[in-house]
């Protein structure tokens, strides 16, 4: 984009309105301009270059030397600039922008109610254009009909309802605003991929959805975190934000119009855009290494590699990669997991399919080349949540990452010494007498459970004794441990009878143990995130706490991969069942609710203070917590705790891990926690539990984007009262409900020295006549639209000497 010359701009500046808004009694003319409150951007009317003849109406930042338009509302209707426009507001169609001559060349199409004289537009700090009711209620933003630019805050839906809604679309030239030939947007055809597209033809894969529902990361300069992008599914939207962290500079993201899409930052230094991210680079154009090849970003060098099994097909990859064993119908063949991957295009995808079924559905099919599983939501946003993936035939654009991809499973034929190998174990018992035969089995059985019984062993002793400085520093812990054929007959061997839950960690059965006791077994599932290390920690934790809000764990059982937790069972299982599910939500009288509100409390003050480590449980939620036969509440799921050092308060970590939503602004911004990032989720439970909505429930009005952002707006109007769910306000006592939205709004402060300590807390909710002091705005409510998810993960693997912080959605 041109600069606009000085002397050109300062004429200008003697004309311009230094107000940031426009009613109907002030249009926007031609050499007006409107200024956000901060100085931050301006809204009015520009030519590309001085010898244009096209006038545009649009939105560039005013704090900087360089002219960057980051919106254009008449792009593909430029208007003579011999000829005067004018922007103004009308009844019958919102916002007007027309020419001299009276004709119309852009509207928003918005009608407004007759005689609503109060209506305005206004240009605000973020660089949204935002017009508005009397009664402040937006009519329409520029901010959802973005052009190429994405600005921090701006939330890009991405689909509705399965439907593609949004897309970026470049300039046609440095100089020339209208429509390009490349765009940014999710691949129609599939609804899971995003892509830049040239014209009509797939330029670049940027991602594709996988079992991260909710997921991100910053992107850090020398000294700061500059942005943090993510993209998250909500209800029936799927969407893309990022924010910027306090006193970075100006950062925007756009499709340029030689179709890369980019991340840039203001340098103040040099008065120029720095490039901190692009795709797409080097090999990552679509299908630039050809069938059955990948681009490798695991190197300084991002190179063309063959996929395991293949190799080069001619001296370069312009012909990909063939096999090196040829599959054959009824052959013998098996399949390989490759990890860290951006799977292929091209795929088939499969609906309501677990993991097994998707594996069965590949290995059945003799053309089927490989396949993908993931779990697109562990909390049950979608109404499908597997995605089975299979390919048939080449497997095109794939690549390979060190971190941020999947398991890509590829069909490969045994190699003629694995065939050699089986021959050779046929012929030698039929060749071999009976003794023979009988002594080699009997040994070979020995053998077989003599490696099993030290494997066993081996991995038991490595969860019994631990050495990490972050667990328990190194002292031994006894723990019962179950056989594996107990914990089967248990459960009937797995049944789906017997199932009584399901995550993104695996299934969870009923059982019965011998005696008649009732057991919950938690079966890690082979895709699951949680891995030994987790469930190591899960083990050390349970067998060192002690207290009746925590569920007990009664053993645990290692056989082969199998890795299995057995839990005290809880009939009433989850609250969340209670909660958001209608046809259980009468059970939750207020005592009841409140009496939950309590026990969690006093469980998370024992965690933080009371037991003898301090330990941070960095996932509570109301799936994970469980209800005994009399409603008492229980703390589950202690994978993704930390234990914390005699003198320790606080730490980083570079894997954010935990549920969107429920996270403090400093761990997700900056992956800082401590006891207070609990407090922050307990804040968030409680407004949940008092109101009876999801965190971000699509319930609430399309005014909050979020369940704080509510609960602020009526706590500020003086009618907190009205967020008590409305079957229980009737025999609710109001002081006591509304002292609980009080304390949960302490509790999600933006700064964690203002959250209140657990036992703080508990005090002020048994003590009706205690102080609370009153509490400040909280940061999701100061953040708008903004709200986090999942990170569009191609686009770190391009940055050059920046670290990507990962964010695990749970």
């Amino acid at each position: 984009m041109a600069c606009i010359p000085i002397l050109i701009l300062l004429s200008l500046s003697s004309f311009c309105k230094s107000d940031d808004q426009l009613t109907y009694a002030k249009p926007l003319a031609s050499g007006d301009t409107l200024v956000s409150k901060g100085g931050d951007f301006a809204l009015g009317f520009f030519s590309p270059t001085s010898s244009s003849p096209s006038l545009y109406l649009g939105i560039w930042y005013h704090n900087i030397p360089k002219h960057t338009v980051v919106w254009v509302a008449n792009r593909n209707k430029p208007i003579t600039s011999s000829v005067s426009a004018e922007l103004g507001i009308r009844n019958t169609s919102g916002l007007i922008l027309s020419d001299s001559q009276g004709q119309t060349v852009w509207a928003t199409n918005n009608k407004i109610t007759a005689g609503d004289n109060g209506v305005d537009a206004v240009i605000l700090d973020t660089g949204n254009l935002v017009l508005r009711s009397s009664n402040g209620t937006v009519i329409w933003q520029s901010f959802d009909h973005p052009t190429d630019t994405l600005l921090p805050g701006m939330r890009f839906v991405l689909s509705y309802k399965d439907r593609v809604v949004g897309r970026l679309v470049a300039w046609k030239g440095p100089d020339d605003p209208s429509d390009g030939d490349f765009s940014l947007g999710l691949d129609p055809s599939s609804n899971l991929q995003l892509v830049i597209w040239h014209g009509t033809r797939l330029y670049c894969r940027t991602m594709v959805r996988n079992s991260i529902t909710v997921g991100g990361g910053p992107y850090r300069s020398n000294t700061s975190s500059i942005l943090y992008q993510t993209a998250t599914d909500v209800g029936d939207q799927y969407y893309f934000v990022y924010t910027v962290s306090d006193g970075s500079p100006y950062v925007r993201m756009m499709v340029d119009y030689t179709g890369k899409m980019k991340i840039l930052s203001w340098s103040d230094s040099s008065s120029s855009w720095t490039v901190i991210g692009e795709v797409p680079t080097a090999c990552d154009f679509y299908a630039s290494c050809g069938s059955f090849g990948y681009c490798d970003f695991t190197g300084t060098v991002h190179t063309c590699q063959c996929l395991d099994g293949y190799e080069l097909d001619g001296l370069d990859f312009s012909r990909g990669c063939r096999r090196m064993e040829p599959l054959k119908c009824g052959k013998p063949n098996h399949f390989v997991a490759l990890p860290v991957l951006m799977v292929p295009a091209n795929f088939l995808h499969i609906k309501n399919r677990s993991f097994d079924q998707c594996a069965a559905e590949c290995s059945s099919n003799c053309s089927c080349t490989a396949y993908a599983y993931a779990n697109l939501s562990s909390d049950g946003t979608y109404e499908d949540p597997s995605r089975c993936l299979v390919w048939t035939g080449e497997l095109v654009d794939t690549q390979k990452f060190s971190n941020n991809g999947e398991n890509l499973y590829l069909r490969l034929a045994d190699s003629p010494d694995q065939k050699n190998n089986n021959l050779v174990k046929v012929v030698t018992p039929i060749i071999a007498s009976l003794v023979i035969l009988t002594c080699i089995a009997f040994v070979t059985v020995c053998i077989y459970r003599g490696k099993w019984r030290n494997k066993e062993i081996k991995q038991r002793q490595m969860l019994r004794y631990v050495s990490s400085p972050n667990e328990i520093g190194g002292e031994y812990v006894g723990f019962p441990f179950v056989s594996f054929e107990d914990i089967a007959t248990a459960t009937d061997n797995f049944s789906d009878s017997n199932q009584i839950g399901r995550g993104g960690f695996g299934k969870v059965y009923k059982g019965l143990l011998e005696g008649g006791k009732e057991v919950a077994v938690k079966r890690l599932s082979e895709g699951s995130r949680q891995g030994i290390a987790e469930f190591k920690n899960e083990i050390v934790l349970f067998a060192k706490l002690q207290h009746k809000n925590l569920v007990r764990l009664l053993g645990c059982s290692i056989y082969g991969d199998e890795r299995l937790l057995i839990y005290e069972y809880l009939p009433n299982k989850s609250l969340d069942a209670f909660l958001f599910g209608a046809a259980r939500q009468s059970v939750l009288d207020w005592p009841t609710r409140f009496k939950i509100i309590k026990g969690v409390a006093r469980g998370l003050l024992y965690l933080h203070q009371d037991s003898r480590l301090t330990i941070i449980h960095r996932d509570l939620k109301a799936s994970n917590i469980l209800l005994d036969t009399k409603m008492n509440p229980k703390i589950s799921d202690f994978g993704m705790a930390r234990i914390f050092g005699e003198n320790q308060q606080d730490a980083k970590t570079t894997r954010v891990v935990g549920t969107y939503g429920y996270m403090s602004p400093e761990y997700v911004m900056g992956g800082a926690f401590s006891v207070k990032s609990d407090i922050y989720s307990f804040g968030v439970l409680l407004l949940e539990i008092v109101s009876g909505f999801k965190i971000s429930s699509s319930e609430l009005t399309t005014n909050f984007s979020n369940l704080i952002a509510y609960a602020w707006r009526l706590w500020e109007d003086g009618k907190a009262a009205e967020l008590v769910e409305s079957s229980v306000i009737e025999r609710c006592p109001l002081e006591e409900a509304v002292r609980c939205i009080h304390v949960g709004l302490l509790c999600v402060q933006n700064h964690p020295d203002d959250r209140p300590l657990m036992s703080s807390v508990i005090f002020m909710l048994e003590n009706g006549s205690a102080l609370v002091p009153a509490p400040k705005k909280p940061a999701y409510y100061a953040l708008g639209n903004c709200e986090v998810g999942e990170m569009i993960e191609q686009i770190g693997n391009s940055v050059n000497g920046i670290s990507i912080t990962t964010l695990d959605g749970r």
